[in-house]
């Protein structure tokens, strides 16, 4: 089962962020590099190529491989950061099938290796943005057992957390560059957060 769901969330992510490529970069193309939805696209066509052999794997090991991949492939900033997100929550995964606190768990220590790695916090115009928000909705509700309608309130947290990055100014990554006049645009890595965050709801909902 574990196996199924992995290739099923390995295609998922895969297949939203493949369909949503040319919306990241149009995003990035306003205050980046303009490459972010072409460098994600690149790292998650190789982690469909090793989908098998990262199923294959026990979950903390699985969300290692998964990891490494993205350093390997998708280069620029997003690359380590990414990178540093799925191996740390392998490292926090359980040895049992994870519970919902499990999860929760394993997204801080992903979401705290993205902050020690981009040297971030939330406010700055980043990934965080909406994996900080996604965290705390998560933990909030598994620490009290509130799951009714979880996927809709993680699904919300993540968008208006993705809208409000566009009132802020940029304090990491090319965008701070701008200054100012970063403010007005979304932030394509927070972007591509909400994306892979409403393609793992849509993977895991169905199975709960």
């Amino acid at each position: 089962m574990q196996n199924d769901l992995m290739l099923l969330l390995i295609e998922g992510t895969a297949h939203t962020i493949d369909s949503h490529a040319e919306e990241l970069t149009r995003l990035d193309q306003a205050i980046g590099d303009g490459d972010h939805g072409i460098n994600m696209a690149r790292g998650f066509k190789e982690i469909l190529a090793q989908k098998e052999a990262i199923a294959a794997l026990p979950l903390d090991e699985g969300l290692k491989r998964l990891g490494m991949a993205l350093v390997m492939k998708v280069g620029g900033a997003s690359g380590p950061l990414y990178g540093t997100l799925f191996i740390e929550m392998g490292k926090a995964a359980p040895a049992d099938p994870p519970s919902l606190v499990d999860l929760s768990a394993m997204l801080d220590a992903g979401v705290a290796g993205v902050k020690a790695r981009g040297k971030a916090e939330p406010g700055m115009k980043t990934m965080l943005d909406v994996l900080c928000p996604v965290a705390d909705t998560l933990r909030d509700r598994a620490n009290n057992g509130e799951i009714d309608r979880l996927d809709e309130r993680i699904i919300a947290t993540a968008g208006h957390a993705l809208h409000a990055t566009s009132l802020m100014e940029a304090k990491r990554g090319r965008a701070s560059f701008l200054g100012p006049r970063s403010v007005g645009h979304i932030d394509p890595g927070a972007c591509s957060s909400a994306l892979l965050i409403g393609a793992v709801v849509g993977v895991l909902a169905p199975q709960s």
